[in-house]
C-alpha cells in the first residue's frame, strides 16, 4: 500500500497498533502530537519513538508500518499548517459506532490536553481570549463521564458539534503560535495609504 498520496484514517493507523500488538486507541497519541505541534513541532524520530513506546515496541516491525506512522505526523504538520485550515482530529469514523466515536473524541482530548497543561503560565497567559475558552472547554469535554450513545441524529449532531470544537482548538493553538504560518487569506486588503 503506497500512502504516498492517500490520506491516512483512524482505522489504517489502528491497523498498524493491532500489527504491533497494542490494542491502544491511536486518538490519544493523535491528541497529543496535535497538541505538540501545535505548540513547537515534534521531530519525526521523537514521534516514531513515541509512538513505539506506546505501543510497547521498541521500533515499527516493518518499513510500511514506519511510513504510517511517520505520515500520521506529516499529514497532521501539513493540515494545521495548511491556509485552508483542513486540519481533522484521527479519530474514529462512521464504521464505528456513535459510542465509539465519542470516547474517540474523548481519548483525542485527553492526549490534546496532557501536552498543553504542560505549558509555562508565562506562554498561557499570551494566549488569547478564544483559545484559553476553547480550552477550558475542552477540559470540560475530558472531564464528562462516557456516556452510552444510542445512534441518533440528535447525538450525532451534539458529537460534530464537539469534534469541529476540538479541532478548532488544535487550530487556533497552532495558529497562536506560529503568527506567520498559516497563510489564511485576507480578503481584500485596503491599498496601502501614501
Amino acid at each position: 500500500m503506497s500512502i504516498i498520496n492517500d490520506q491516512l484514517d483512524f482505522s489504517t493507523v489502528a491497523d498498524v497498533f493491532l500489527v504491533h500488538g497494542s490494542l491502544q486507541s491511536p486518538a490519544f497519541l493523535d491528541g497529543q502530537l496535535s497538541a505538540a505541534l501545535a505548540l513547537h513541532d515534534i521531530p519525526a524520530e521523537a514521534w516514531l519513538e513515541t509512538v513505539c513506546l506506546a505501543m510497547g515496541v521498541e521500533q515499527p516491525h516493518d518499513r510500511e508500518s514506519g511510513e504510517v506512522l511517520l505520515a500520521w505526523r506529516r499529514q497532521a504538520l501539513e493540515a494545521l499548517s495548511a491556509a485552508d485550515l483542513n486540519f481533522e482530529p484521527l479519530l474514529p469514523d462512521e464504521l464505528f459506532s456513535l459510542a465509539e466515536r465519542a470516547r474517540g473524541l474523548r481519548e483525542w482530548t485527553l492526549g490534546f490536553l496532557e501536552v498543553v497543561n504542560q505549558v509555562g503560565g508565562e506562554t498561557r497567559d499570551a494566549w488569547s481570549a478564544n483559545l484559553r475558552e476553547a480550552i477550558e472547554d475542552l477540559e470540560t469535554l475530558a472531564g464528562l463521564d462516557e456516556l452510552a450513545l444510542d445512534d441518533s441524529p440528535e447525538n450525532e449532531n451534539d458529537l460534530f458539534t464537539l469534534t469541529e470544537h476540538a479541532r478548532m482548538a488544535a487550530m487556533l493553538l497552532y495558529t497562536e503560535q506560529h503568527p506567520a504560518s498559516p497563510q489564511v487569506e485576507q480578503g481584500d486588503t485596503p491599498p496601502p495609504t501614501q
